[in-house]
């Protein structure tokens, strides 16, 4: 079988697989470059005294709009606790309080204290450190450092990949493929993922004629570290609001109104109006005070670079694109549509989130959901490989033409006629640009949609929609 993804859900395909061989294939070096690997603020998990798995149940289906599957929430916020057990046996370093209980934290939207962090905000850092040892010691995967290219398919499914691997192009023959690819946040002028995420096994699997589902919902997140010149920002993890931080503008203003915990679409709407009506944003953390260094040693690293400290100085923070809800559709143990292609982690649409993913529920998603796809892809019954045929490999995708238009008119606040436009734009540049094919899909499924709900905000919609 073979892994595309060196992310928390690939990591965790690959470990579950044993002791089918694996072949995991990964751009650069493993643990490094996966947007898992950036995760601040944590993972939801409801392990508390006073928690349950019936308020994180109504806590994400909240979240979502409406639009939650609601058997995948069960299912998938279910196996939380177990997760929790699975990760420290595999050697993840949560944070633990004075009395050596693991620490729960607490972010927007959620009712109990129910964030498990590491290293005060190095939670993906840590759980991606955890796996990735455990993955080069295991016997039973490969890893390769190549991108691949194009999913080979016949009438029975997945045939291999074709993967660029240095300055060469290498044939894998396959009968089993897991996308764990990441996210799309790439595409827009503004994001908190690494650049290269622009959606790269969403286009596999249109290649692959796979379905896709919900492409219209991408998450802002509202506090992105306002720095010049775009591209990939720090994030200020939502804990620091958890701990107490609140917005506020050039005037001192808590414009927020007491709805600083507010679920993140809520919240990324009104931090964007704010700054349409002219306004700076900051996250004023200096109620936290002296213990904001050694509770976010890592985001008071990343404001320290640009002169900030935030005991002392509100953080300067804007909106940018964070997650995608939607992806490939995928059933409980993350099958496509396509016979041997799964897929996992954020690439994938399991019906967790809806039209709003509820703060740190992604790491678990991730986790459970390729756990379970890597058990089911080694217990499948093996087809014959054949010789793949040769072709060209395709053009690599190129995120640079489409960044202006994905964020002035897919961004926190759409329209009709931005939607319109920036569809006929990218339909004018998708037969060279697979990156231009999936944001022509992305606004015709935002078109389509002709309501607000969740992350999708409508300008010419009278009202937020409530699906049933």
């Amino acid at each position: 079988m073979i892994i595309i993804g060196g992310g928390v859900a690939g990591l965790m395909a690959a470990l579950a697989a044993a002791p089918h061989p694996v072949t995991l294939l990964n751009a650069g070096k493993l643990g490094e470059g996966a947007a898992s690997r950036l995760s601040q603020g944590g993972m939801a998990a409801a392990i508390g005294p006073e928690d349950s798995v019936a308020l994180h149940v109504a806590d994400t289906l909240a979240a979502g709009a409406g639009l939650c599957d609601r058997a995948a929430v069960e299912r998938i916020i279910a196996a939380g606790p177990a997760l929790v057990e699975t990760l420290l046996r595999l050697g993840v370093r949560f944070d633990r309080d004075a009395t050596g209980a693991l620490a729960l934290g607490l972010e927007a939207a959620h009712a109990r204290h129910r964030i498990l962090h590491a290293n005060g905000d190095a939670t993906g850092a840590e759980i991606m450190r955890a796996l990735a040892e455990r993955v080069r010691a295991a016997g039973h995967v490969k890893v390769l450092d190549a991108t691949v290219r194009h999913i080979f398919t016949n009438d029975a499914g997945v045939t291999g990949v074709l993967a660029a691997r240095g300055g060469e192009m290498i044939a894998l023959p396959t009968d089993r493929v897991l996308l764990a690819t990441g996210g799309i946040g790439g595409l827009f002028r503004y994001s908190t993922n690494p650049l290269g995420a622009i959606g790269q096994g969403l286009m596999l699997a249109m290649q692959a004629e796979a379905e896709l589902r919900d492409l219209e919902f991408i998450q802002f997140h509202p506090t992105a570290l306002d720095v010049p010149g775009g591209g990939s920002l720090p994030l200020i993890s939502e804990a620091v609001r958890g701990e107490g931080a609140r917005f506020v503008d050039e005037t001192g203003a808590h414009f927020m109104r007491g709805g600083d915990l507010a679920p993140r679409d809520v919240v990324a709407r009104a931090v964007f109006a704010h700054a349409q009506a002219g306004h700076r944003v900051y996250l004023d953390a200096r109620p936290i005070g002296a213990r904001f260094v050694t509770r976010f040693p890592a985001i008071s690293a990343i404001c320290a670079q640009v002169g900030i400290d935030p005991a002392t100085q509100p953080i300067p923070v804007r909106p940018a694109a964070h997650y995608h809800m939607g992806g490939v559709a995928v059933d409980a143990v993350g099958r496509t549509s396509v016979d041997g292609l799964f897929a996992a982690g954020e690439v994938a649409c399991t019906g967790l989130h809806g039209a709003n993913r509820l703060a740190s529920n992604s790491l678990l998603e991730a986790a459970i959901c390729g756990e379970a796809a890597g058990r089911v892809m080694a217990g499948m019954a093996a087809k014959p490989l054949r010789a793949l045929p040769e072709i060209a490999p395709p053009p690599a995708p190129d995120a640079a033409p489409l960044r202006a238009l994905m964020s002035a008119h897919l961004g926190v606040l759409r329209d009709e006629a931005g939607l319109a436009a920036a569809a006929t734009a990218f339909a004018a540049m998708a037969d060279t640009n697979q990156a231009a094919a999936l944001c022509q899909r992305i606004a015709q499924a935002a078109l389509a949609r002709k309501e607000s709900v969740g992350a999708h905000a409508r300008a010419d919609a009278n009202q937020m929609h409530k699906a049933a």
